[in-house]
């Protein structure tokens, strides 16, 4: 049934291509089956398409905005909201980014607040002045909601908040269907191990650590390494490739609407990340049931792996350690088949509508 009279806001400055965002558009569009009147404020005005033509946009109107840093867009979304606030209240805000302003703003206005963190907060948590001023603000948020066990655990301990515990939906369903499309690849050749790894190119996904391994195993392995993603670390990472004479062994390719399908094509899927939420790539590389070799990074690997039992972990930033990983792998493909089975097996908790329905008992308090 939905609730004609409420008012929700979803605060996302800035729409990328992440795993936030898969689930941004999911749960956005899943509560337009519960309320009526859902907003995105979001300077990317351009992602409408992927969303339910029922939700309004806040956004400015001129698309070069769109090029701005994203500090700047953070501001021009915050007085958006402003300009909202002044004129109306109510309204239940959901911010799935710079949700410290995002509570500083609503708090003014005292507008009930939801806050979805994305992240560990180990990256920057070291910083005391970092850590205390997070601290006080984030526990202005009438709701803090995190993706994993283990990232709630952290929050709670290091903000001393009560914190809810979501995983990211899962719609195995789709990544199946969208496995099935045809692509044509030129790339990963037969005999070879198949290896692919799927995320932002960023200093925390760390991709040069994944480039060390196989510049390692060029010479003892017939291996090939297909990264999809775009970020500010693509020149670097290209640079290293071309330095090491790797190009028949790596390739780097934009995000596509076939990710899934060479996802499919692969034997093994490799994290590297510095740090990290619930890693939706991860849950992606188990439905289709692809090994996986990941850093036991703070939060969710660990937890989606079940302390190992159904996958490998090795040493954030140690390429020898995922050297020694990958090799293991490739002597012991059968025996390894076990531990892959077993995981596809765990994925009921990340159940699509058991999750969504999760997100729907919080914010239906507060509206």
């Amino acid at each position: 049934m939905i609730k004609k009279n409420k008012n929700i806001i979803i605060f996302m400055p800035f729409i990328g291509i992440g795993g936030v965002e898969k689930n941004l558009f999911v749960i956005s569009n899943y509560l337009t089956k519960k309320i009526k009147n859902v907003s995105i404020c979001t300077v990317s005005n351009d992602k409408k398409k992927k969303f339910n033509k029922n939700i309004k946009f806040i956004s400015p109107k001129r698309k070069i905005f769109n090029n701005l840093h994203i500090r700047l867009k953070y501001l021009i979304c915050l007085y958006l909201l402003f300009k909202l606030f002044v004129k109306k209240r109510d309204y239940t805000v959901i911010s799935f980014q710079a949700n410290i302003y995002c509570i500083l703003l609503c708090k003014l206005f005292k507008i009930r607040t939801i806050v979805r963190s994305n992240s560990s907060p180990s990256g920057w948590s070291h910083n005391f002045f970092k850590r205390y001023v997070y601290k006080k603000i984030i526990s202005m948020a009438n709701e803090v909601i995190v993706n994993s066990e283990d990232f709630k655990k952290e929050m709670e301990k290091k903000f001393n908040i009560r914190v809810n515990c979501i995983y990211n939906p899962l719609d195995i369903r789709e990544i199946k269907k969208k496995s099935k499309f045809d692509i044509k690849n030129k790339f990963f050749k037969k005999d070879y191990l198949k290896v692919i790894n799927i995320g932002r190119l960023t200093k925390q996904k760390d991709h040069l650590t994944i480039l060390k391994a196989i510049n390692e195993l060029k010479k003892k392995i017939n291996i090939q390494l297909l990264i999809i993603g775009r970020g500010e670390e693509r020149s670097n990472l290209q640079n290293y490739i071309n330095e090491n004479k790797l190009y028949n062994q790596i390739k780097i390719i934009e995000p596509n609407t076939k990710v899934f399908s060479y996802l499919k094509l692969s034997d093994l899927f490799i994290l590297s990340s510095k740090y990290e939420g619930l890693p939706n790539v991860l849950l992606e590389a188990a439905v289709l049931k692809k090994f996986i070799i990941s850093t036991n990074c703070p939060t969710g690997p660990r937890e989606i792996l079940d302390n190992g039992k159904n996958g490998l972990f090795f040493k954030i930033g140690d390429y020898l350690d995922l050297k020694r990983k990958i090799i293991f792998y490739y002597n012991n493909k059968n025996k390894l088949k076990r531990k892959t089975n077993n995981l596809y097996k765990s994925l009921s908790k990340y159940s699509f509508d058991y999750n969504l329905n999760k997100y729907w008992k919080i914010i239906n308090n507060y509206i």
